[in-house]
């Protein structure tokens, strides 16, 4: 075990980390991105649940 967890911080070493404003330039584009995805997703779901109001209003 002790082996498995010196290599792997040897490992950690040789990672190459974003700078901060990489980090935070990545971070605000997840964000956008996640956020428009939902609202699109949101406005689908809101038309297909009209058309299913609609249809089920022509059935009864």
């Amino acid at each position: 075990m002790g082996t498995y967890i010196n290599e792997a911080i040897t490992e950690l070493r040789h990672v190459r980390w974003p700078t901060r404003q990489q980090a935070i330039r990545l971070s605000v584009i997840t964000i956008g991105f996640t956020t428009a995805v939902a609202i699109a997703f949101g406005g689908i779901d809101y038309v297909l649940n009209q058309i299913v109001k609609v249809l089920l209003s022509l059935t009864y």
